[in-house]
């Protein structure tokens, strides 16, 4: 009996909310930089504030993704 296999991208989110929301950690996979960086820019007003999603915080994407387009007009 053979057993099917769905192959995904690591990167692909299970669960649908991951597409809407990032965490910490991959706000900082997405930069590459350490988990606390984004919340240092956050802090000083360099970067979108995150929100509280039931005891945890997230960033909203559209909030990065506006962020990031803010940035490619600015240079």
């Amino acid at each position: 009996m053979s057993k099917n296999v769905i192959h995904t991208n690591i990167s692909t989110p299970r669960n649908p909310l991951q597409t809407l929301f990032l965490s910490d950690k991959a706000v900082g996979e997405r930069y590459s930089v350490h988990r606390a960086t984004p919340w240092r820019w956050a802090k000083a007003g360099n970067f979108p504030v995150p929100i509280k999603i039931n005891g945890s915080t997230r960033w909203k994407l559209s909030d990065i993704e506006a962020w990031e387009a803010a940035q490619d007009v600015g240079q």
